[in-house]
């Protein structure tokens, strides 16, 4: 059982996951404190010193605070966009490069004529829009 959990935990995607959550947790409190201590503090200049996370409107003798969902909402925009640009786009722009110098006579997939994406070759069903792909002659 102990050899079952090692090779469970050694494995290359759980060792990925666990790194990707740390850095991803870390670059979090790197955004929040940019967040905090420069976006705020710029915003408070529209706000006649308020500051951004405390911004809020009163209806019907109700104090809504809508400063600090707009904070985390910042906060998660910017982090997913560095993770799209500096990550997936990468990653991406990568595994574009290395299929391109794969090339088969024979190719094992076919695009789908419907959503164009790729299935394989001998597919009677398209795995993404299941559209009912006729057999090519």
């Amino acid at each position: 059982m102990f050899r079952e959990f090692k090779k469970f935990v050694l494995r290359g995607n759980s060792v990925d996951l666990a790194v990707g959550l740390v850095i991803g947790a870390a670059f979090t409190s790197v955004v929040n404190a940019l967040v905090k201590g420069f976006i705020n503090p710029l915003a408070s200049i529209f706000y006649d010193g308020v500051t951004f996370n405390q911004a809020s409107f009163v209806f019907r003798e109700q104090k809504f605070l809508y400063g600090e969902l707009l904070n985390n909402l910042l906060t998660f925009l910017i982090v997913a966009a560095v993770v799209f640009f500096l990550v997936v786009q990468p990653i991406n722009k990568l595994t574009e490069l290395a299929s391109r110098g794969k090339s088969t006579d024979d190719p094992s997939t076919q695009k789908c004529p419907y959503c164009l994406s790729e299935i394989a070759k001998d597919a009677t069903r398209c795995k993404h829009c299941t559209s009912q792909i006729k057999k090519m002659a």
